[in-house]
């Protein structure tokens, strides 16, 4: 099951996945979004129209598709802010930590309950390289959700480990996708180490065969992170953005 698996990397990883011949469900706030998509119309794809910040529709979904076995669980959904949006969207704060941090604890709770009674599983999470930005003046509520997204994997990892059930953490830096480009007025290639959808579902799927715990692209975007974190709070207020 993906949620979030109507567009970008979630829907890259939906087409890698169904090339391989998997039981696939894609989830989305709005299904409408793959009608013309080839997936649509896949026998061994099915669809599930809900928001991983409301409880009861998840839950009603993964038992659904879950009822005869649950391997993988992947959440690409997030929901993205700048400063300037949360001063002029009313509510849209609320939303970024209900879909970011809210509504994928709970995914894990519910898919963690269906995979501890058939002794095996994996979860799996796609956060930010942004997560990895340590408090400091000026940070965005964006990073600080995708920060407490790495704290739940990690929670989770531990507690489910001796279940038999692996937690992974994807955290990408720029990757060219469709939701990319429409934030930066129609062309992304302007950010640095940008990586391409390809590129983006090879390290992932690789990370999720080895089961690995975290999966951090690309190094040298990594590297930059680690080297703000380290630079004094006068000069981390300098980070506009």
């Amino acid at each position: 099951m993906i949620i979030g698996g109507t567009s970008g990397i979630g829907l890259a990883l939906a087409r890698h996945y169904a090339e391989q011949g998997a039981e696939l469900a894609l989830c989305s706030r709005d299904i409408t979004r793959i009608d013309d998509h080839e997936l649509r119309t896949d026998p061994h794809v099915q669809t599930f129209q809900f928001d991983i910040a409301d409880r009861a529709a998840l839950i009603r979904a993964l038992h659904d598709f879950g009822k005869g076995g649950l391997d993988m669980l992947i959440v690409t959904a997030g929901q993205y802010a700048d400063a300037n949006d949360l001063a002029s969207e009313s509510g849209l704060g609320l939303q970024v930590v209900q879909t970011n941090i809210v509504g994928l604890v709970q995914a894990f709770e519910t898919a963690a309950e269906l995979m501890q009674r058939q002794g095996h599983g994996h979860l799996v999470a796609v956060a930010s390289v942004a997560g990895l930005l340590e408090e400091y003046p000026g940070g965005s509520l964006y990073s600080a959700s995708k920060r407490a997204a790495i704290g739940i994997c990690d929670a989770y990892r531990k507690a489910l480990r001796p279940y038999g059930i692996a937690v992974t953490t994807i955290l990408p830096g720029y990757v060219d996708t469709a939701g990319l480009r429409k934030l930066n007025h129609g062309n992304a290639r302007a950010k640095p180490f940008l990586r391409s959808e390809p590129d983006a579902v090879r390290r992932i799927v690789h990370a999720i065969e080895q089961r690995a715990e975290r999966c951090i692209f690309p190094w040298q975007l990594h590297m930059m992170v680690r080297l703000f974190n380290s630079l004094p709070s006068s000069l981390q207020r300098l980070r506009r953005k």
